[in-house]
């Protein structure tokens, strides 16, 4: 063991000295001022393709606006187009990829054609968008992505993987930060893999490649939260970060994940649970190493992660750190994080990658740190931006991290890139892009007083570099757009998603608070135990999808009165729990749980049974019309439609128990699931849009819809019953098995039901565009529908 440190030591310090001897470069060009005049040329000659007076005339007189904040991502994209700009836009951006996530040269004509093939496809693509409803950030269209290139399993695999680091994001962490910077991580390891294909790269290697690639990335990129953010939280104890830190430092130098031994106190669940989940992450990364290459690998990891750690153990309140204590480590972690990426996926030897990395991650790392100052000084957190905002007054020596960064960029454009035009280009849009929007996120008035904080030596080129945050246009990237855009879907979708439990909770409520069957209203059955077992049936722990859908397309969406759709909502829930009783009987597919207890027939016997499915089927039917405010004629239409379904529904179950030890093809199990549990959701729909008197059109969309929904939640079922547990479903699991029942996984397998029901997922996504509703309920009940548990 001794010897395995001293070689992980003696790597460390091998990648210590050539970043100190980098940082020397860096402050000997420091001290000469020697880029200030270089710079000063650059940005002259740059600003010619950023201020056009007679443009910025225009624009100020023009109405339409251009800001991307304002407009949005669909919208921003449009404006670009409209007015010639997107070729600009995304060949910057790409290019801008291509060098700090690639490490390539845009001076390179390979790069070049890359970069030119890229854009073309890219502009094809959202300049042919099927319009707003089409979320290129969906899960509908990462999966119609992930179909075209063969990867599905792959992608519900990590979809499943990032739900689960979601949930078990503990308090004290940014779950959306975490998130997203998975997805980026994950989203850089497959763009190296794509990088390193051509149009000789067979179908099924290419496929091979992005299955591997998706699962390094989310390997590698499940450190990030689980490693760097859980230190620098306040989730573990002091104690605890200590054996938890030795704990990842002794299974790089070993190269084997040790046992994490006992754990105790309030943590202890959440840090076995991430254990497992970086046991598996490491396994598979080491098992997609090549022989020579898992040495680098563990070397490079070993450097990112120790590098890390002597930052974070700095103190702001500690007055004494130098220059090289704050610049060395930051240039050994923004370099190694990306040459780990390169290593993973086996990408062959590149000097050239490797160089420009090293020189580039500083470049990077300070930008980021600008731009987060002011969150690292509430955290307390060591950046030479923190630092030097605290003791610049009393330390003189220390130097000013913002002219370093501008060194950093000369030195890079000139020395790494060799004065290549384009990369000058790109770099300087990339640097007055981020002042903009700096200035934009803190006010003019904090950023002045920043500027003049940061302000160094030259104030020509000072009052230059303002005057281009001020003045100079079209410095925009696609990827920023696209982090506002995600962060804003992130946002959203968990604040909708709150708003459609809510709902889902307080309608079912109400639904629960109508369905109990009084005495008063059917004093023949006073006596009878018909009325009582409709009642215990009624009583179970029904989820009560379908009502809860009627009450909002009915209340929200058409303006229909509450109170005065009740019987509809009863009739919905009678029906169904009707065809539930029918379900579990001896005959049929003889259920002993259901709702969590035990089934009608069992409690009462099989003839009750029977008759308390007949009876509210008939009481479904006459809660329909006791609906005496609408127009009889669209009421009689209701009970016409419903009856259809009822009779319909019959069939689907006829259709079943006809399929027993018969393997069906997907035509036929589509059909029965359709009778089976598509017709329920689709009354769900159909029945308020014929009381609102919905058009002809919309009811197509809405039958269009619940004909998918259904098949994804018979799908859904029938992996729950052979994956789910008993406790949580609320009846037995197993019965398909048990009764030899034609489901989509006989048939298909559970791997191909999941590839089923997503495809389905999928189709009623797209279906939602020809309905002229709000379809956020929707989608997040079509969400509801393939993520459940029970």
């Amino acid at each position: 063991m001794e010897e395995l440190i001293k070689k992980a030591n003696d790597s460390y310090l091998l990648a210590e000295q050539k970043a100190a001897q980098y940082f020397d470069l860096l402050h000997d060009e420091f001290v000469k001022k020697s880029f200030v005049s270089t710079l000063t040329k650059d940005i002259q000659s740059w600003k010619s393709n950023h201020i056009n007076h007679r443009h910025a005339l225009i624009s100020f007189f023009s109405s339409e606006k251009r800001n991307s904040s304002t407009l949005g991502y669909h919208g921003y994209i449009q404006w670009l187009n409209r007015t010639d700009k997107l070729d600009k836009y995304l060949d910057r951006s790409i290019s801008y990829i291509y060098m700090r996530d690639l490490g390539k040269d845009l001076d390179s004509s390979f790069t070049q054609d890359r970069v030119r093939n890229v854009v073309e496809d890219l502009k094809d693509h959202l300049t042919n968008d099927r319009g707003e409803n089409t979320e290129i950030f969906s899960m509908a269209g990462l999966y119609r992505w992930a179909q075209k290139e063969g990867v599905e399993s792959s992608i519900l695999w990590v979809i499943n993987k990032l739900k689960t680091v979601a949930f078990n994001i503990p308090n004290g962490m940014d779950a959306e930060h975490a998130q997203r910077k998975l997805i980026k991580t994950l989203g850089g390891v497959v763009m190296h893999a794509f990088e390193e294909m051509d149009d000789e790269t067979s179908a099924e290697e290419r496929t091979k490649k992005l299955d591997e690639a998706i699962k390094l990335g989310y390997s590698y990129g499940l450190t990030y939260p689980f490693i760097d953010d859980l230190l620098d939280a306040n989730v573990l104890s002091v104690e605890e970060k200590e054996k938890y830190s030795n704990f990842i430092r002794t299974t790089l130098i070993t190269g084997s994940v040790s046992d994490l031994g006992e754990w105790t106190g309030r943590n202890a669940n959440l840090i076995h649970f991430i254990h497992g989940e970086l046991v598996e992450a490491f396994e598979y990364i080491k098992e997609h190493q090549q022989p020579e290459t898992v040495e680098s690998f563990l070397e490079q990891s070993y450097v990112f992660f120790h590098s890390q750690e002597v930052d974070r153990l700095k103190k702001l309140s500690n007055a004494h750190y130098t220059n090289e204590d704050l610049y060395i480590p930051i240039i050994l972690k923004s370099s190694s994080s990306r040459l780990i990426v390169r290593s993973i996926i086996n990408a062959p030897k590149d000097k050239g990658f490797e160089d420009r990395t090293f020189f580039y991650g500083i470049y990077n790392q300070l930008s980021d740190d600008f731009t987060d100052m002011f969150d690292d000084m509430k955290e307390e957190s060591v950046t030479p931006y923190t630092y030097y905002m605290k003791f610049h007054d009393s330390r003189p020596d220390l130097i000013n991290p913002f002219e370093l960064y501008w060194t950093v960029i000369s030195y890079l454009v000139h020395d790494v890139y060799h004065s290549d035009i384009k990369t000058c280009e790109v770099i300087l849009d990339r640097v007055i892009n981020g002042l903009k929007r700096f200035k934009e996120k803190m006010g003019a008035k904090k950023y002045k007083e920043v500027m003049e904080m940061f302000s160094f030596g030259n104030s020509k080129l000072n009052r230059l570099i303002q005057r281009m945050v001020r003045k100079a246009d079209d410095v925009d990237f696609l990827d920023k757009l696209m982090r506002d855009h995600i962060v804003t879907i992130l946002r959203n979708e968990q604040r909708d998603k709150e708003e459609f439990l809510s709902v889902v909770e307080n309608v079912r409520e109400k639904v629960n608070n109508i369905l109990y069957i009084s005495k008063s209203e059917d004093e023949s059955l006073s006596s009878d135990p018909i009325m009582n077992a409709a009642n215990y049936s009624l009583e179970g722990d029904g989820k009560r999808l379908r009502p809860i859908v009627t009450w909002v397309i009915g209340v929200k969406e058409y303006g229909l009165n509450s109170s005065v759709i009740a019987p509809l909502l009863r009739s919905l829930e009678y029906m169904h729990t009707a065809s539930l009783i029918f379900d579990d009987l001896p005959a049929q597919d003889n259920a002993s749980v259901r709702r969590g207890r035990p089934t009608l027939h069992q409690v009462y016997n099989i003839a009750i049974a029977e008759l308390t499915g007949l009876y509210l089927t008939q009481k479904a039917t006459w809660e329909q019309t006791t609906l005496e405010q609408f127009d009889s004629k669209n009421v009689l239409k209701l009970i016409e439609y419903s009856s259809r379904v009822a009779a319909e529904m019959c069939k689907g179950q006829a259709m079943d128990l006809e399929s027993k030890g018969v393997p069906l093809s997907i035509e036929q199990l589509n059909s029965m699931c359709f009778y089976k549990t598509g017709l329920g959701f689709e009354a769900s729909l159909i029945m308020p849009a014929i009381l609102a008197e919905a058009s002809d059109e919309e009811m197509k969309a809405l039958k269009k819809f619940a004909y998918h929904a259904g098949i994804a939640f018979q799908i859904k079922d029938d992996l729950l019953d052979l994956e789910g547990d008993l406790r949580t479903l609320g009846k037995a699991i197993g019965k398909d098995t048990e009764n030899n029942n034609s489901t989509f996984v006989s048939i298909l397998g559970s791997e191909g039901a999941k590839k089923e029901m997503w495809e389905h997922y999928c189709l009623a996504i797209e279906a939602l565009q020809g309905i002229q509703l709000k379809t956020t309920f929707l989608k997040h009940f079509l969400n509801y529908i393939v993520n459940r548990n029970h």
